[in-house]
């Protein structure tokens, strides 16, 4: 078993960059696995829903109810992104899981791609420029600075802050959680590969599926606070 990523070197604009084609590889296979479902669940759509139907209406549901109570009447247009985030991240997560790492690659190996910085910090980079821009929108001048005064310029410089710690928190929490968890793994597997790692690997995917749900908790709560009023 190969180890690290499968890195690809391009001459772009005559500027050399390093591809990581397994979280590229592992990444479409997500987003291609998640429109498959999606078309299979439309096509069969029906007033007594199927497993599958019954599973996807849930995870809608659930995410609609608290985006209309956390952003009031307006919350529900949200949803598009609140839900891709979590099935996507809870699907990428969830195939560290699976056995793809028996796949052997002349360099690197499969994984979930969600234990590269590169993706998560991607993920972050698109939650704060989706609620910097409908703050803007719903709030214009207000966005950032609430009053011309000195309370107000300190406020500002604060909140701009918090505009790059925001991102970089979501990128390293999620990162960090997974890579640990593969690493840990596979040290297992390295010691012992019968039933050794197996609790490990059941208490992994509870921690995939916490990890997607906080990642999406927190981009609620911030395109919450980009949108809503202060009283």
């Amino acid at each position: 078993m190969s180890e690290g990523h499968w890195i690809v070197n391009k001459v772009i604009l005559g500027h050399q960059i390093a591809f990581n084609m397994d979280t590229l590889v592992a990444m479409w296979a997500a987003m291609l696995f998640l429109l498959i479902i999606a078309f299979v669940t439309n096509r069969s759509l029906s007033l007594v829903p199927t497993k599958l139907q019954y599973l996807m209406e849930g995870i809608l549901g659930y995410f609609t109810d608290l985006l209309k109570g956390m952003i009031n009447k307006d919350g529900e247009k949200h949803l598009p992104l609140i839900a891709s985030l979590f099935l996507f991240i809870v699907t990428a997560n969830l195939m560290g899981q699976l056995p793809l790492k028996m796949i052997e690659l002349k360099h690197g190996e499969i994984a979930s791609p969600t234990n590269d910085i590169n993706l998560t910090a991607g993920l972050a980079i698109i939650v704060l420029v989706y609620y910097v821009t409908v703050g803007i929108v719903k709030k214009k001048g207000k966005f950032l600075l609430h009053e011309f005064s000195v309370v107000g310029i300190i406020s500002m410089l604060i909140e701009i802050l918090e505009l790059f710690t925001r991102p970089l928190t979501l990128a390293l929490r999620l990162f960090g959680n997974i890579l640990a968890g593969e690493i840990l793994i596979t040290a297992l597997i390295g010691i012992c590969a019968w039933f050794l790692p197996l609790p490990i690997m059941f208490f992994e995917v509870l921690v995939a599926c916490i990890q997607a749900f906080v990642f999406t908790m927190l981009t609620t709560v911030y395109i919450a606070m980009a949108v809503n009023e202060e009283h």
